[in-house]
């Protein structure tokens, strides 16, 4: 069940978006006339195989990537670049190793030139267990309250637009469903709107409202699931089998769309030589 609000318009729109390469070896077309409309409040994942342009899609939504052709639209106004209301946590943690806890998570206000709301941080970093962390370097910081403390930098300003680029795939499988936890119950708490690149069909489902699956390269949307649990979820509910069956599903939307890939690219004639 999904907790997004109704709206007369979507609060993400990717409208036919494609983004080319010019290569050693000639251009390579990530995407290709991908369209995606996401509501606000909704959390919505996007799944496909390695190198299908997942993240290059991610990027063109935060505006960092430049299309080469359709458009990315918040709230109506096409996305041209960098935008404070869209917030991004990398795959990497990226925390600058020579400023504390606190000061890193100062540095986008520093950027910006506006001051930061202590209060709201300061509950952010006792959600995420790190209250009293504030003058710890990064270096002193498990990978996991370093990712934490990414998702705080990220939430600091109150993006209404979050996109998470594959945050938790360096974690081990406990933190990790910590983590997804936590993402969860500071949604419910204050619900942005979040965009989800993960290669674990198992964190799309207990994260999402719906979740995108993509053809391989060049990217485009091969299927879109809604995700049926009422929210807040539990982890007991991974073991059901209604997650059982929509992982099956989703796996073989995944497996399909590359075999049908190796299918195209086989199907030129073979020059045969002379014997």
């Amino acid at each position: 069940m999904s907790a997004a609000a109704p709206s007369a318009q979507p609060k993400l729109r990717v409208k036919n978006a494609t983004k080319a390469y010019n290569t050693r070896s000639g251009e390579l077309v990530a995407i290709d006339r991908c369209s995606l409309d996401v509501k606000a409040g909704e959390i919505v994942s996007i799944v496909g195989p390695s190198g299908c342009g997942k993240t290059t899609l991610l990027w063109s939504m935060s505006g960092l990537h430049k299309l080469s052709s359709g458009e990315v639209l918040l709230d109506g106004k096409p996305v041209n670049g960098p935008n404070p209301e869209i917030g991004m946590v990398f795959q990497d943690a990226n925390l600058l190793p020579w400023r504390n806890l606190d000061a890193n998570i100062n540095f986008p206000f520093e950027i910006k030139g506006t001051k930061p709301d202590r209060a709201w941080i300061d509950d952010l970093l006792g959600r995420v267990g790190l209250s009293g962390f504030g003058g710890r370097f990064p270096r002193e910081l498990s990978g996991g309250m370093q990712q934490r403390a990414a998702l705080v930098r990220a939430l600091s300003f109150k993006p209404s637009v979050l996109l998470m680029d594959e945050p938790f795939g360096a974690l081990d499988a406990f933190t990790r469903e910590e983590m997804n936890q936590l993402v969860e119950e500071i949604w419910m708490a204050a619900p942005t709107t979040i965009v989800l690149i993960t290669h674990s069909i198992e964190e799309a489902i207990f994260l999402s409202d719906r979740i995108v699956v993509m053809s391989p390269r060049p990217g485009r949307v091969a299927a879109v699931h809604d995700v049926p649990f009422a929210r807040p979820r539990s982890l007991e509910i991974m073991s059901t089998r209604e997650v059982f069956d929509l992982t099956n599903v989703i796996k073989r939307e995944i497996v399909g769309e590359q075999k049908s890939r190796y299918v195209r690219s086989s199907d030129a004639p073979v020059a045969q030589s002379a014997v």
